[in-house]
């Protein structure tokens, strides 16, 4: 999804960034004798993670520095309380989404004392497996219909503190599976049975699908993704209406060169800037 150049700054009018341009010479690398590089690399010895994961295959990365501070971000930012059930989504296909919310997981759960559980709501086109290194046999849809129990599904990953719910087999109805009670249900039921973690939710497109406006109503926050120099304007105005504005942390630009001032005007947000 290309390298990450994470300016993460306050939404000003005149420069949705603020006052002060992020640029990647000024952002240091993680030290190549840090506890979390030395875990990361441990763990990326011999495992199946997608290079595309790269908190873990590639730990003193400026890629990974950023999602550590998107991570500082989400678990300490001011004036909110702690979001406990995040919801990744993007408005189209092929923004990044996955990329953000498997990066984000793994980061968070490299931390000194937080939990993870990612989980695969996309049932149309799953792609946890692809960077956990895993077979997409059964998951969440094996779940919801009733043919298997959760402590059957959720895989602990080589990370200790990641665990996964993949998203299973494609039904022929994920609008209806996934906007039951029973959807509802299940995540009231991992908030309970999964107090001690956070719960990221990698979701379908919501200008291509129904699904994730539905799930947006039950979870704490979302971080939505935008592919720079891709995503039209009046896309993510209407994605972002649709998702309970309120609750949206911040928007990832995604492939990022240089922000675009028809963004900026519209959103008081945090940003993630990525390229």
């Amino acid at each position: 999804m290309g390298k990450i150049s994470d300016a993460l700054e306050k939404h000003k009018k005149e420069n949705p960034l603020g006052n002060k341009q992020v640029s990647l010479k000024a952002i240091e690398r993680l030290t190549p004798d840090s506890q979390e590089v030395i875990g990361a690399r441990e763990i990326a010895g011999g495992s199946r993670f997608s290079n595309k994961l790269v908190t873990i295959n590639s730990p003193n990365s400026i890629e990974a520095e950023k999602f550590k501070r998107l991570r500082a971000e989400v678990l300490f930012a001011k004036d909110r309380k702690r979001p406990r059930v995040i919801m990744v989504t993007s408005a189209f296909a092929n923004e990044g989404k996955t990329y953000v919310s498997s990066n984000l997981a793994a980061s968070i759960a490299l931390g000194i004392e937080e939990y993870v559980l990612l989980i695969d709501c996309d049932l149309r086109r799953p792609n946890i497996h692809n960077l956990m290194g895993y077979t997409n046999n059964e998951g969440l849809h094996e779940y919801l219909s009733g043919k298997k129990f959760l402590s059957e599904l959720i895989i602990r990953t080589k990370l200790p503190k990641l665990s996964v719910l993949l998203a299973g087999s494609n039904p022929p109805n994920p609008t209806e599976i996934l906007s039951s009670s029973k959807m509802e249900n299940f995540l009231e039921e991992v908030k309970a049975r999964y107090n001690d973690r956070f719960i990221i939710i990698d979701t379908t497109p919501c200008q291509a699908t129904a699904e994730t406006n539905i799930l947006a109503k039950f979870v704490d926050a979302i971080i939505f993704v935008v592919m720079s120099q891709k995503t039209p304007m009046g896309a993510i105005k209407t994605s972002i209406q649709g998702l309970e504005k309120e609750k949206i942390l911040g928007i990832v630009f995604n492939g990022y060169k240089q922000i675009h001032g028809g963004y900026g005007s519209y959103y008081n947000k945090d940003y993630y800037n990525m390229s």
